[in-house]
């Protein structure tokens, strides 16, 4: 009898074991995903990939909802997380827009020393010339046929620009032609961080790009440059682009220097003139 017995028992005690196992393993159930979670991470996507830049405002409501293919309230759901996240937000008559996030990489406090300290801008500089050369190392590895097709875009502006003598237009080129190679890196934690330090840029908290305009000998070497780092670009050798950035974030840094030089010798003849003009 308990020749019989033994192998049942043995088989419910195994099917015991698988049972209780089975019911361990980390399966749920399958359910569909709200039409409003996915426009969310869309977007977010497109701003973390930046696609969507701060300040740029979104298509309208009707016609958003139709490229994205979802219905109205479904868009407004995702609008409204969007907005709870700081990410997106709504100027009233005008529309939604992108949060300006980027002033929260450094505080304002933070921000006014930069200003006041000569150094920063030397630090900065130097920050720059490894982070970009990196950046254009990447770019020429890693970039896309149509990244380099941007970069080379902005350079031919930029060629039209001096042609034409439009310092102010130049050095808005100037810095959209870094940032683009920065994109062509395609590395969005860099991204997001260089955009924050060209914004401090562009607010003239470091230095004042037009004055590196103001001498046509200055300009011609800046485009110059410009030229090596779009032609080592294009064609795809990141040893040649990242040397380009370096020497031309050398050659800026060395302005600087002979800039600030030349203001302390005019402060210095300035005290001596008036002291001669005085002594008559």
């Amino acid at each position: 009898m308990n020749r019989f017995l033994e192998p049942a028992c043995y088989t419910w005690s195994y099917d015991l074991t698988n049972f209780q196992n089975d019911a361990r393993m980390p399966f749920q159930k399958v359910q569909t995903e709200k039409l409003s979670i996915a426009v969310v991470r869309q977007i977010e996507l497109l701003i973390l990939r930046g696609i969507l830049r701060p300040g740029e405002r979104l298509p309208a409501e009707r016609e958003l909802a139709e490229r994205l293919g979802v219905s109205r309230p479904s868009l407004r759901d995702a609008i409204a997380d969007l907005q709870s996240q700081g990410l997106l937000t709504a100027k009233a008559g005008s529309g939604i827009y992108v949060a300006e996030v980027l002033g929260s990489a450094f505080s304002p406090a933070l921000t006014r020393l930069f200003g006041s300290h000569d150094e920063a801008v030397f630090d900065y500089l130097s920050f720059r010339r490894d982070m970009e050369g990196l950046a254009a190392e990447r770019a020429a590895r890693l970039g896309s046929d149509s990244d380099l097709k941007v970069v080379q875009t902005i350079f031919d502006k930029m060629e039209a620009a001096h042609a034409r003598n439009a310092t102010e237009d130049e050095a808005q080129l100037d810095a959209q032609f870094h940032m683009a190679i920065i994109e062509a890196s395609h590395n969005v934690v860099m991204l997001h961080m260089m955009r924050s330090m060209f914004d401090l840029l562009r607010q003239g908290v470091f230095y004042n790009r037009k004055m590196m305009f103001q001498q046509r000998t200055t300009r011609e070497a800046i485009l110059d440059q410009h030229r090596a780092i779009n032609t080592a670009l294009q064609a795809r050798d990141p040893v040649a682009a990242r040397q380009a950035v370096q020497d031309h974030l050398s050659f800026v840094e060395r302005c600087m220097a002979d800039q600030q030089k030349a203001e302390r010798n005019e402060e210095i003849a300035r005290q001596r003139l008036k002291h001669e003009t005085d002594a008559l």
